[in-house]
């Protein structure tokens, strides 16, 4: 099932992750094949807490874990030291379908940190 009807819904969970951006991919979110769930990214954040503009970059991923196609959402935007650049908010979220995947990464290690705010939806 790769897309799962949000109609005949059983469970919504809210879920916050974030983590500390390196220079390589990480991913953030992944939804596994065969999960029977589907999740709204209500909110993607980058904090620079370094003393330098820092770059981040955020793909979607057409296949769970970070693997297949991607899709920049955001392209090496600068994140001007000691502030928050919000990449997605509630007036721009979207669904992350079965197999699919969020991932991130920074032009400086260590300087970026993502947070990622979503409903996990389930219908099982």
């Amino acid at each position: 099932m790769a897309a799962p009807n949000i109609v005949g819904v059983t469970t919504i969970l809210g879920i916050t992750t974030s983590q500390q951006l390196g220079t390589t991919v990480q991913t953030i979110v992944s939804n596994p094949a065969n999960s029977g769930k589907v999740y709204k990214i209500n909110l993607v954040s980058a904090a620079n807490e370094s003393a330098a503009t820092a770059t981040v970059t955020v793909r979607y991923n057409d296949a769970a874990a970070g693997a297949g196609s991607t899709i920049t959402i955001a392209n090496g935007i600068d994140v001007v030291t000691k502030s928050t650049l919000v990449v997605v908010d509630k007036a721009s979220s979207f669904y992350l379908e079965e197999n699919r995947s969020l991932t991130a990464l920074a032009g400086t290690a260590n300087a970026i940190d993502l947070i990622v705010s979503y409903e996990d939806i389930t219908n099982l």
